[in-house]
């Protein structure tokens, strides 16, 4: 195990120092774009003015003879874009692909000082961290990139879950880690081809009373023990947690669902793979104006933390009010990047 003291050490000669602390950023939605296709590169600019952060996928879904225009369709379109505040991100092809030595030299290269964070599919453990940590300073050091690029793991192995705690800590480099449900199942073996979300036969069922009698029966959510595993890890290591993609994009009700899901369990965003998901991502995970009200009633009724109050009939205390400070930092933010809310907030 690295010292302490070694942890926050350049990894190469010239690469810029780790970052100590996560830039405070509002990242609701990671929205996927195939930066392979021309038209959705022309609208980059609008898009960076509706989503926090704009993420080009070289990865899953794009093909592999796209795989090429892909890459460099990316390095143009953040060329050619002010995204403003909107985060840029890339997911890059996995570690073992024949693809991924060349994004990580060509995106670096071209645009490192314009890249905040790399999503790393498929991590099976902080091995995987520790490589691309390795890597990404020797480019940062070669291309004279001034400030650290992100690292951001996607769990999509049972391997990766089974590791998640020892991935989350790796590096000062990790920003955060996201659920990849689709793969996650096959590499369970979960019978089931949705990607994200629930399934209707995965369901407990109420205890029969009478010969005959209907019982009452309710689906239950596949991903609560994977996303709750990742909320700690994440927590206990001050990195960020997220729900990934929802496949059914003609069902918005199950995708708000699972996002809510989700975001009540700790998740501060997900992945919108359709422009109809943005809306629904931004309402989900910005807190209700009613929530945010009472949580500053609570912090406005204990100021310092201490003691304890009553509003409304419930007893408040410490505990309600690190959670309304949560709640209230939040709210904060998000007004900070959308008038709307700041408006319904108050701010």
């Amino acid at each position: 195990m690295k010292a302490p003291r070694k942890f926050f050490e350049p990894l190469a000669i010239g690469a810029p120092a780790p970052m100590r602390d996560l830039p405070a950023r509002l990242e609701r939605m990671i929205h996927f774009v195939p930066p392979h296709n021309e038209k959705v590169r022309a609208k980059a600019g609008e898009l960076a003015g509706q989503v926090d952060v704009v993420l080009g996928n070289l990865e899953d879904a794009i093909p592999i003879e796209a795989k090429v225009a892909a890459r460099e369709g990316f390095v143009a379109m953040v060329k050619a874009t002010d995204f403003g505040s909107t985060g840029v991100w890339a997911r890059v092809n996995a570690l073992n692909s024949p693809w991924f030595l060349d994004d990580m030299t060509t995106l670096v290269g071209a645009i490192g000082d314009r890249l905040d964070v790399i999503m790393l599919p498929k991590v099976e453990g902080p091995w995987d961290v520790h490589f691309i940590d390795q890597y990404l300073a020797q480019l940062e050091a070669r291309h004279g990139v001034r400030r650290p690029i992100m690292v951001h793991a996607i769990l999509e192995t049972a391997e990766g879950v089974k590791n998640v705690a020892d991935i989350a800590r790796a590096s000062p480099r990790m920003h955060g880690m996201s659920l990849g449900p689709a793969d996650l199942a096959a590499s369970r073996a979960m019978k089931t081809t949705r990607v994200g979300g629930g399934h209707p036969d995965y369901r407990v069922l109420a205890d029969a009373r009478a010969p005959g009698e209907q019982r009452a029966s309710a689906q239950q959510d596949l991903w609560h023990y994977t996303i709750a595993r990742m909320v700690d890890a994440c927590a206990a290591n001050g990195i960020k947690p997220f729900y990934g993609p929802f496949g059914d994009f003609s069902d918005p009700e199950a995708c708000e669902s699972q996002f809510r899901n989700a975001f009540l369990l700790g998740c501060v965003g997900a992945w919108t793979l359709h422009p109809s998901q943005i809306a629904i991502a931004k309402k989900v995970f910005s807190p209700d104006p009613a929530e945010v009200a009472f949580a500053r009633r609570i912090l406005a009724a204990m100021p310092d933390g201490s003691g304890a109050v009553m509003i409304d009939g419930k007893m408040q205390d410490d505990a309600t009010w690190k959670q309304a400070r949560v709640i209230v930092d939040l709210a904060r933010q998000v007004a900070a990047k959308d008038p709307d809310f700041a408006r319904v907030y108050g701010f």
